[in-house]
């Protein structure tokens, strides 16, 4: 007897909701960070050991592909931080109503952006 009904509901039965795509888009840029945490020690660690291991790396942040990773890199720190701190609102009991979800959830995923652009510019300007 094969039973062809799923036991609970999933993505084909539920609409797409505003915290249910911060949901994921955290889980997926939570990994994202992790390995990026990692390209970023062994990126100190050819700093301190010496000035060639340092300037091939430099080549490649000056690159249109190196300058998109720095600015994704940026969005995704950016992002997780944002949302830490919505989830940190919710774990003192604040903003569970729907309306507020949906607001905060629109704040955390264009302050996002914004926070971003506000990095690179700053960025550019002073370094």
């Amino acid at each position: 007897m094969e039973n062809n009904n799923p036991l609970s509901p999933h993505l084909q039965i539920y609409k797409w909701q505003i915290s249910s795509l911060l949901s994921i888009t955290h889980r997926i840029v939570g990994v994202i960070n992790f390995f990026a945490m990692i390209l970023i020690c062994v990126w100190a660690i050819f700093i301190i050991f010496g000035q060639n291991n340092y300037s091939a790396v430099n080549i490649f942040l000056n690159t249109s592909f190196g300058k998109f990773i720095v600015i994704s890199l940026c969005w995704t720190f950016s992002f997780h931080i944002l949302n830490e701190l919505r989830h940190l609102v919710w774990d003192a009991g604040y903003g569970f109503d729907l309306k507020v979800a949906k607001i905060t959830g629109m704040i955390t995923f264009i302050g996002s952006f914004v926070l971003t652009i506000l990095f690179y510019i700053l960025g550019r300007n002073f370094f």
